[in-house]
């Protein structure tokens, strides 16, 4: 594992380097999940088959173009394990919706309705992976420590393959469509989170 940790944009070679993989895995630290109050605080992203996990920190008052132009490119496709979040606190902070997008939160629930769909139970089930949470709730606006790097490295570290089995999965189930459906709605969701937060629109009787 090479953590590459940066407290500035990615560079121009940097993302060339990172559009040459089909698909990026993609994971966010966030200072809480409050969608109106809470910051985005790091940016996690890692090619296909690559040994380079690169983790860029947010600041207030800084921009970043580079990784904007990644986020954005549309033959890229950004893997989250529960995107409604991610997607929408990179939309906040950068301003770009990071599709197309596999969300494997939804594809879990959709291969496997009835079990778990926490992202270190699911890799415990399906590869016998133990994923370290010590870091989980820990400052992520300073500059980070080694636990802290390791710790959200980690988190896009077996994204790939549990994209992989999924697919295989909900194709098996003929479900995969409806991922695809689920995945292209995300945005629309999103942008009712921000100003509807739980309501339920589509509900009989909006609560």
């Amino acid at each position: 594992m090479n953590i590459i940790y940066l407290e500035q944009d990615l560079s121009a070679g940097q993302v060339k380097d990172l559009s040459k993989s089909h698909d990026l895995a993609v994971d966010t630290e966030l200072t809480g999940l409050d969608v109106h109050s809470d910051k985005l605080c790091l940016v996690q992203l890692r090619a296909r088959d690559s040994e380079d996990y690169y983790l860029i920190q947010i600041r207030d008052g800084q921009n970043y173009p580079n990784l904007v132009k990644l986020l954005s490119n549309p033959k890229i496709t950004k893997i989250f394990h529960y995107a409604r979040m991610d997607l929408l606190m990179i939309y906040k902070r950068l301003g770009v919706w990071a599709i197309p997008v596999f969300c494997t939160k939804i594809g879990v629930l959709l291969a496997r309705p009835k079990k778990g769909h926490a992202l270190h139970n699911v890799l415990r089930e399906l590869f016998n992976v133990e994923m370290d949470g010590g870091e989980c709730c820990s400052d992520w606006t300073k500059k980070l420590t080694s636990k802290q790097k390791k710790y959200a490295a980690t988190d896009v570290m077996y994204l790939h393959i549990l994209k992989d089995y999924l697919s295989d999965v909900l194709v098996d189930k003929n479900q995969f469509d409806l991922a695809k459906k689920c995945f292209e709605f995300l945005p629309t969701r999103c942008a009712l989170d921000m100003d509807w937060g739980e309501r339920d629109i589509f509900g009989y009787n909006p609560k």
